[in-house]
């Protein structure tokens, strides 16, 4: 009867201990309006915490970091991980994801812009103590335009520091050198005329029609010189085995911003994942597999800069 009773006990400990875990932070479902649905992430007895508004990269990805194909959850991991760390955040899906169901014609790179300024808007009637926008890859770029004159600070996860035509060429000349000059010529009368017309038909998917209008307007920022025009804290983080953004695009940011911190973690990848190995296939296997842990020293960089603003 003893063993059992000391059994129970643990039982009682050990639910206590897992109830308290779970409630360090709350979630809430927000609609900005008909175009942005997120979710709010507040740590629990705190009652002006840090916001951070996260956006997310290309395509048609969602909230926590995820699209058809790609369930790595990171958005999600950093949201919950900074709420135990007292910091507030907000998360939502891209304005692509809704441009089916609510019959979208086009979308262009400066809806992306206008959807973070109405966040940062709404949001702003909150008693938040910081505002701070952190976008992911192209995400990014999207922030560092929306933060100028509106936020505390920002924060570039993975952001390229080249115009995205210039990446474009670097990208897919990589896997098609045989057709350099054919898409540079094709992306400059992107750029100069806002179409093209003949271009390989390997690269449809890139250079069909529709989406040479969101190509253009994509294209007539560098984020370079974005960066440039912000007075605030910036920090510029990038991982040493990112497949997608070199660690050399976080340096142009980081040589371009008038206020910045440059953080190269070592062995991270384009999901906040640490892989050791220089295996592609093995790197982007860590896309899909949501169960495992976020880079170690992601969360506290990301800490120490956004406490730190509350010092300043």
């Amino acid at each position: 009867m003893r063993n059992l009773k000391f059994s129970l006990i643990l039982i009682f400990f050990g639910s206590c201990f897992s109830f308290a875990q779970e409630t360090t932070f709350s979630e809430e479902e927000i609609s900005i309006d008909k175009l942005t649905d997120g979710t709010l992430t507040l740590p629990s007895n705190n009652e002006n915490p840090p916001l951070v508004i996260f956006i997310q990269g290309s395509g048609l990805t969602n909230r926590d970091g995820n699209q058809s194909g790609m369930q790595s959850d990171f958005s999600k991991k950093i949201a919950h991980q900074l709420a135990e760390n007292k910091i507030a955040s907000f998360r939502f899906d891209k304005r692509s994801i809704k441009a089916q169901e609510l019959n979208l014609e086009a979308i262009s790179f400066d809806d992306f812009i206008t959807d973070v300024k109405n966040i940062l808007s709404y949001f702003k009637k909150e008693n938040f103590s910081k505002y701070v926008i952190a976008g992911h890859s192209q995400g990014s770029l999207i922030g560092m335009i929306a933060a100028k004159d509106n936020a505390d600070a920002f924060i570039s996860l993975a952001g390229p520091g080249e115009s995205i035509d210039n990446i474009l060429v670097e990208q897919l000349s990589a896997q098609l050198p045989q057709l350099e000059n054919e898409i540079t010529k094709n992306l400059q009368e992107i750029k100069i005329n806002g179409n093209t017309s003949e271009y390989p038909n390997i690269l449809e998917m890139v250079f069909h029609p529709k989406n040479q209008a969101f190509l253009s307007s994509w294209m007539k920022y560098d984020p370079s010189e974005e960066i440039a025009k912000l007075k605030i804290s910036v920090l510029v983080i990038n991982g040493t085995n990112d497949a997608q953004v070199k660690e050399e695009q976080a340096k142009i940011l980081h040589n371009a911003a008038l206020n910045s911190e440059l953080v190269l973690l070592e062995n991270m990848n384009h999901v906040f994942r640490e892989i050791v190995s220089n295996d592609l296939t093995k790197n982007y296997q860590t896309y899909n597999n949501p169960e495992l842990p976020l880079h170690p020293e992601l969360i506290p960089v990301l800490t120490d800069f956004i406490k730190n603003l509350e010092i300043k």
